[in-house]
């Protein structure tokens, strides 16, 4: 049971990382958002849907080794990819680059900073 639950998460994780990177993909592409904050899509759920999807893939994978005991052991891989893209290399480093631009404030104060939500109303 637990194999299938990690599969599921990690399904989910997928998805997340390769639909936002579409998704951030095709509003780059168009020229008028030039300078613009991407806040569509599952980019109005979290600020990151790529790095979340990124973690729940580790956690899928952990997930699925943590059926058998030794697997179990490996906790600390999905632990530290997590504090990785949160704290210190993924979103943290983005949100200094992204912290000048038009608007970001508002963003900030109305989306989640990495578990999805629906968006604050302001």
């Amino acid at each position: 049971m637990l194999g299938w639950l990690g599969v599921a998460v990690w399904i989910v994780g997928f998805a997340f990382e390769a639909v936002g990177d579409a998704q951030l993909r095709r509003f780059k592409a168009d020229p008028a958002n030039r300078g613009r904050v991407m806040d569509r899509g599952l980019w109005a759920w979290t600020r990151h849907p790529n790095y979340f999807g990124d973690a729940m893939v580790s956690w899928g994978l952990w997930l699925v080794a943590a059926g058998h005991w030794p697997g179990v052991l490996t906790v600390l891989s999905p632990v530290l990819m997590t504090v990785l893209l949160v704290r210190v290399s993924g979103a943290k480093l983005l949100e200094k680059a992204m912290g000048a631009r038009p608007g970001y404030a508002d963003y900030i104060a109305r989306t989640s900073s990495f578990l999805p939500r629906p968006p604050r109303r302001r």
